[in-house]
């Protein structure tokens, strides 16, 4: 008994001993096995004070508890507008419910839209809308690969905050990231060469394609073809890529909001979607109309793709097809636009009025449109008639051009009054500027070039400075 009694306790002991040992390596295999399959639900926090690493190790299931904490000290940040602690703070929070979707959402949109427009450079707007784009990019779809509305909202950004002209910074953010993207991708992307680099320079662009952007170059090829070709130093074709890497995820009930995303972006990328650059380096948005045979397919896959909602997308289409008709007209392409007028009216007998031609429907929606202070389209309008202004010139019809001029003139000086004061989101670029833009493009076409240099009194050498019609 006495026996007994010495040496239970150190027996019990040297067996615990021999037991945790026997884990520590079954333990080992449990946690890599976890890790290969992905059961691992958490990650540990970097950069975090000794205190809330130690607490979020020991304390395990309570983290919910510890993230409500630095939310409430988030909060107060952002109401004392002490922004930048809060990013780390953000992080924390991320890593702290990986995968509970609305954290990243709400950290990514407060970046991007409420703390952006508190400042009033836009230089330090375009790095907090940058942060909230890589959060969700770079962190979020790292433990959520396949989550719909982490796509969507990446998407969005693109199309919404850096695409459309709500925010007054928004052309400085279409320069930056058209200069970002001219550095790897250059005026027309070689997707072939990006996906096997054959040079040291096409390797390097490549790393940083996939590694900074996250952008598979085999998977914009086939966005490129199906859809484009898009101008991808624009973010409409961004908004693209991801809400159709997205759409290729998701399951087909969850499709709706990416498809959306798709037919919105095209129709946006149509309308100015085409990139000139200007002889001081700033780059120009103008319309790419030869997307209009994507746009329409696009918008008739989706209501192919989802009956639920099907009348919806119908009117969206019609919607485009309208516009897209007397935008073509005004660009001096009539026939793509006799051809679309028809093909409109043969889906949709109710989209315009019967009896009407081609030639009324357009000028009817000039009419219309002249009154319009939507940027991108009034853009499309005044450049479609300095064009027409260009081709009468060509064809020795010169009243007719003075008269496309005039109105392109009345249009740009109309929407100017209307937006007193307004600078960068909605005023438009100086009209001999836009002037020159057209002139460019048509100097480019080997059949216009001739003409329109002995018309306007050019040089044979590659001085385009724009004169004006009138000065004949």
């Amino acid at each position: 008994m006495e026996f007994r009694t010495k040496f239970y306790k150190p027996v019990l002991v040297a067996l615990a001993a021999l037991l945790f040992a026997s884990v520590y390596p079954i333990q080992n295999a449990l946690n890599t096995d976890r890790e290969r399959l992905g059961f691992t639900k958490v990650a540990p926090l970097e950069n975090a004070p000794p205190v809330l690493a130690f607490t979020t190790v020991a304390l395990g299931g309570f983290r919910g508890l510890i993230a409500n904490a630095l939310w409430i000290r988030l909060t107060d940040l952002q109401d004392e507008e002490k922004f930048f602690e809060m990013v780390q703070l953000a992080d924390w929070i991320t890593k702290l419910e990986p995968h509970f979707t609305q954290v990243w959402l709400m950290q990514g949109w407060n970046m991007a839209y409420n703390i952006s427009v508190k400042f009033k450079d836009p230089e330090d707007r375009w790095r907090w809308v940058q942060r909230g784009i890589s959060l969700l990019r770079d962190e979020g779809l790292k433990y959520n690969p396949d989550d719909t509305l982490i796509y969507r909202e990446i998407s969005w950004f693109y199309q919404h905050k850096m695409g459309q002209n709500l925010d007054d910074a928004h052309r400085l953010y279409k320069q930056r990231w058209a200069e970002e993207m001219q550095q790897v991708l250059g005026d027309k992307p070689d997707f072939a060469e990006l996906e096997n680099p054959t040079t040291a320079d096409a390797r390097q662009r490549a790393k940083l394609l996939r590694e900074k952007y996250k952008l598979d170059p085999a998977i914009m090829a086939d966005i490129d073809k199906e859809y484009g070709p898009l101008e991808w130093r624009l973010p409409d074709a961004h908004a693209i890529y991801w809400a159709e890497v997205g759409r290729r995820r998701a399951k087909p009930k969850d499709q709706e909001t990416l498809r959306r995303s798709i037919y919105q972006s095209m129709q946006q990328a149509c309308i100015r979607g085409g990139l000139t650059k200007t002889s001081r380096g700033e780059f120009m948005l103008g319309p790419k109309l030869d997307l209009v045979p994507k746009v329409s397919a696009a918008y008739e896959k989706m209501i192919a793709e989802e009956p639920a909602i099907r009348e919806n997308m119908k009117n969206a289409h019609k919607n485009f097809l309208r516009t897209a008709v007397y935008l073509l007209y005004v660009d001096g392409r009539e026939k793509q636009a006799s051809y679309w007028f028809d093909y409109m009216k043969k889906l949709y007998p109710n989209a315009v009025e019967p009896g009407l031609t081609v030639e009324d429907y357009a000028l009817a929606s000039i009419t219309e449109e002249i009154n319009d202070t939507e940027v991108n389209r009034v853009t499309i309008l005044i450049e479609g008639l300095l064009r027409n202004s260009y081709l009468k010139l060509i064809a020795e019809q010169d009243d007719s051009s003075l008269n496309f001029e005039r109105l392109a003139k009345r249009l740009w000086d109309r929407h100017q009054a209307k937006t007193p004061g307004t600078k960068g989101r909605i005023t438009l670029p100086p009209f001999a500027e836009m002037k020159k833009k057209v002139l460019d493009e048509l100097l480019e076409v080997p059949e216009y070039a001739p003409i329109l240099r002995t018309r306007l009194n050019l040089p044979a050498a590659a001085s385009t400075n724009a004169v004006s019609p009138s000065a004949k």
